[in-house]
């Protein structure tokens, strides 16, 4: 599973027009299936009255093959949805959705000419895409004398540790989330401070 992958960093609308009928491609963050549940409704709002919401999303990674989905929402089997989703996969970004909207023009365009028409739009706004980097971070805590407190917080947000929690009750308890690439350098460093006396571990690992 990929540790670090690029996200979208908001939302992209591309419009063509393909043998007389109109093509509205969007392509947003989406981070679970009720996040694509939502824009999609979003959209329906937004361009009432098309013939077609066709729609692709992976919710994790770029090489997760669980949390993705399709929908050809009437169009032949296999002739939006799914290539649709094809081509996310191949982009290379994860937690992104792609939602195209098609305004039927009279003119039918097979199998063939739905699959292209469908996958043109992504293709050609993935280059324009804002993206920003997702870092997987995993669970993890410490015990430490409140007198260490400021110097072990300062060296947890060098090494990139987001603080969950803090509990002053007896010792003082941090519970924190951190990459899985920074554990043993953070830990160096939490060895120096603490003369061998605080090392972390991870809780979890996905």
């Amino acid at each position: 599973m990929a540790e670090k992958y690029p996200i979208p960093a908001g939302e992209l609308v591309f419009e063509e027009e393909i043998k007389a009928s109109r093509f509205i491609t969007l392509l947003d963050h989406c981070d679970s299936e009720l996040r694509l549940k939502s824009v999609l409704t979003d959209v329906k709002v937004r361009y009432p009255g098309a013939s077609h919401y066709c729609w692709a999303y992976i919710a994790a990674a770029p090489d997760n093959s669980i949390a993705i989905g399709s929908s050809d929402d009437g169009e032949p089997a296999g002739s939006a949805g799914r290539p649709m989703l094809a081509t996310l996969q191949g982009s290379g970004l994860g937690e992104v959705l792609a939602i195209v909207v098609r305004y039927y023009g009279g003119t039918k365009l097979g199998v063939g000419g739905l699959v292209r028409a469908y996958t043109s739009g992504i293709k050609k706004a993935l280059p324009t895409l804002e993206t920003r980097l997702r870092e997987l971070k995993y669970p993890s805590s410490l015990s430490c004398d409140y007198a260490q407190l400021a110097d072990i917080e300062y060296l947890l947000g060098k090494h990139g540790a987001d603080i969950c929690s803090r509990d002053f009750s007896g010792a003082v308890s941090l519970s924190f989330v951190l990459a899985k690439d920074k554990l043993t350098s953070l830990n160096q460093d939490l060895a120096t401070l603490s003369a061998g006396q605080i090392q972390v571990a991870f809780t979890q690992l996905a």
